[in-house]
């Protein structure tokens, strides 16, 4: 301030200034002081805003705290419930979804992959056990999409989702029973130029089949080498796999029938040609699925015109001799569907969407109804080797049936063979198998009851 203003105020007004300019420097932190003793318990006064101040530090400590709990959370995805009175087991142990199943020849294992990067190998003996203890195999740096058991149940191979190739895993058994896995140095080439549906080992173990979803299908011998490409002229394959006898690939797709060709092999073991053997011819749309019996003389299909039919493929193809429809059944079609043909053919079952109707192939009626069996839609199903289960996979847990199905079907068959025989032997053999499957039906609903 300037002397000249000073001397207007005169000598009071000049002590006034004087006290003023004195007097605020010290009271000005006294009053902040006495503002945070009074300031609410747990609220401490706001600091004041400078330059640097962030938003969340000018924020009460106890406004914050408050709002914490609101935050949301990622929710864990909660486990399928279902319960039947024909279930077995829920085989639980992968932390991803299944994608395939598959059963060794011995019927002793059961192989499953999922995208949590492991292939994991049940026994079926402990199937109905309260523990289902497991072996699992990791897939590194990739997960299998497809998995298949070798028939000597030496090695397993998988169809990689990113290598998008197979790779073979030898099994070795230990003292104790468990098993070693160990993939080979060197994966299969590539040589699909679309998505892979589905692979498959010949049971003479002579060669690997691989189908794409344009048209192609490819045989491979087991070093990884292609012995030759089958285009199916189908537009489009739905499903393909080998015959359980090791004889035939066969495909569906776009158009309303399944081919089937022979690969044929010399006497030395040296591959020489594939050949076409036969056609099922009868459905009026696509068709989803088929299935062989155990021993490649029975096969079913569904398709999308809504029915699903049952075959006698024990023909002599090379003298022109075609299949024999023995069945026609009205099903429910909705994709994506499967058809899993019991190895003693009496059965069928049939998933869409989540749920599963078994049929019997005697008159194609409905026997077993499993509404939401998984909390996704059904990947795969399968039999067991010896008829007695049927499993499936569609979310984490593999889900265990008791065939009821066949047993009835077994002791409907039996008892019609015995109106018709005379032979004593026969006879006695033939009491014994209805008796054996009426008390295997009087355990499952006695213990489920």
């Amino acid at each position: 301030m300037e002397p000249a203003a000073l001397t207007g105020w005169g000598p009071l007004g000049a002590l006034v200034l004087v006290l003023v300019l004195v007097l605020v420097p010290v009271l000005v932190p006294l009053l902040a002081a006495a503002l945070r003793r009074a300031a609410p318990r747990g609220l401490p006064a706001v600091p004041p805003a400078g330059p640097g101040a962030s938003s969340a530090a000018a924020r009460p400590e106890g406004l914050r705290k408050a709002k914490l709990p609101a935050r949301a959370r990622r929710d864990k995805p909660q486990p399928h419930s279902f319960t039947h009175r024909l279930l077995v087991a829920a085989l639980k142990g992968h932390s991803g979804s299944v994608s395939c199943l598959d059963f060794s020849s011995s019927g002793k294992y059961l192989a499953s992959c999922a995208d949590d990067r492991t292939v994991r190998l049940w026994s079926t003996r402990d199937f109905t056990a309260r523990e289902h203890r497991c072996l699992r195999a990791n897939v590194e740096l990739d997960h299998a999409e497809l998995v298949r058991f070798s028939p000597d149940c030496r090695a397993f191979v998988v169809w990689l989702a990113n290598g998008e190739t197979i790779r073979v895993y030898k099994m070795t058994k230990k003292d104790d029973g468990t098993f070693t896995f160990t993939a080979t140095s060197e994966d299969f080439p590539k040589k699909h130029k679309a998505p892979v549906i589905n692979i498959g080992i010949a049971e003479t173990g002579k060669f690997i089949m691989t189908a794409s979803s344009d048209t192609t299908i490819l045989i491979w011998n087991l070093k990884g080498e292609a012995l030759a490409s089958i285009n199916t002229n189908q537009m489009n394959n739905a499903y393909a796999a080998v015959s359980p006898c090791g004889r035939f690939v066969a495909s569906c797709g776009f158009t309303p029938d399944v081919k089937v060709w022979e690969v044929c092999f010399g006497k030395s073991g040296d591959f020489r040609e594939v050949i076409r053997a036969f056609e099922l011819k009868g459905h009026t749309a696509g068709i989803h699925y088929f299935s062989f019996s155990n021993d490649s003389r029975r096969m079913a299909t569904v398709s999308k015109d809504g029915t699903w039919k049952f075959w006698d493929t024990d023909v002599e193809y090379k003298k022109q001799q075609d299949p024999y429809l023995l069945l026609t059944g009205k099903c429910e079609v909705t994709e994506p569907c499967h058809i899993a043909l019991s190895p003693d053919a009496h059965v069928a079952a049939i998933s869409c969407g989540t749920s599963i109707i078994v049929y019997n192939t005697r008159r194609g009626e409905e026997e077993e109804r499993f509404v939401g069996v998984h909390g996704q839609c059904i990947t795969d199903l399968a039999f067991d080797t010896s008829s007695r289960y049927l499993v499936s996979c569609g979310d984490r847990a593999i889900r265990v049936f008791h065939n009821t199905a066949g047993y009835r079907a077994v002791v409907e068959e039996m008892e019609t063979m015995l109106k018709k025989t005379a032979n004593k032997a026969t006879r006695e053999r033939l009491e014994q198998q209805i008796t054996s499957a009426k008390k295997a039906l009087a355990a499952i609903y006695g213990r489920k009851h």
